[in-house]
């Protein structure tokens, strides 16, 4: 995807949240998180790239990790899908698919409006 699509950027109070790759969001879907229609993402990776509690700059705000769970493929359902936000389940495989992960992971998050980075937060790029 081209970097103009994403706008997520990782951080943490200290190294053991940092981390190397952030968690990214397609631009349709800044919108629907920001207004707390879309609060879980389905990713599939080769490893998790985040961690539960772990803050990811969005926007003028944050978004929260609160949960994480390695799921099977057969969980993705077309609900699940919506709920992720995204038409179905094609929709959001094709998103989600991307590179050499194998393992699904289903995130939930929440979106904190406006929030500042802590003091001692780093952002990584």
């Amino acid at each position: 995807m081209q970097s103009n699509n994403r706008d997520a950027t990782c951080v943490g109070p200290d190294t053991s949240l940092t981390i190397d790759t952030p968690m990214q969001f397609t631009k349709h879907l800044h919108e629907p998180i920001r207004q707390g229609k879309v609060t879980c993402s389905v990713r599939i990776w080769l490893r998790p790239h985040v961690k539960v509690g772990g803050h990811y700059r969005l926007g003028t705000g944050q978004i929260e990790v609160t949960a994480m769970r390695e799921i099977a493929f057969a969980d993705i359902t077309p609900e699940l899908a919506r709920r992720s936000g995204f038409k179905g389940v094609v929709d959001l495989l094709k998103t989600a698919k991307h590179g050499r992960g194998a393992r699904v992971y289903l995130i939930d998050f929440r979106y904190v409006p406006g929030a500042s980075l802590k003091k001692g937060w780093s952002r990584l790029r």
